[in-house]
């Protein structure tokens, strides 16, 4: 399971990485493995607000669907328009070409309740349990 260092986890599996006032968030390894094959991704509008731990989207793979719940509070500055037309790419590459939403921070406290590699590696280990 790739679980990278620079990154921010919540408990629903999402991922955050953040650099300035901007984050980038998306789903980790543990949730696209656990979902199986996506095959499609829904994705907010550019200039919508979500609070931390609202619906922003939903994954949809071949055995369910997954609401998409935004880890800190923000606003929306981009989204990743190639999932639209390749939403496998959140199965090849997660952490990367994968990312969905690119947010405007609202309160980079918000940050601090997330957790670190370490911290969700051992939430997972114990969710399996």
């Amino acid at each position: 399971m790739n679980i990278p260092k620079d990154l921010k986890y919540s408990e629903d599996d999402e991922w955050i990485r953040v650099e300035g006032d901007t984050g980038t968030v998306g789903i980790t390894d543990y949730a696209q493995d656990s979902l199986s094959d996506i095959v499609y991704v829904e994705l907010p509008a550019v200039g919508d607000s979500f609070d931390a731990g609202e619906t922003f989207g939903v994954v949809e793979s071949v055995k369910a669907a997954a609401d998409l719940l935004m880890p800190v509070a923000g606003e929306i500055v981009g989204i990743n328009s190639a999932l639209e037309d390749s939403p496998e790419l959140v199965n090849s590459d997660p952490f990367g070409e994968a990312w969905i939403v690119k947010i405007k921070l609202s309160n980079a406290g918000e940050l601090d309740g997330l957790m670190d590699a370490a911290a969700y590696e051992a939430y997972l280990a114990g969710r399996d349990e």
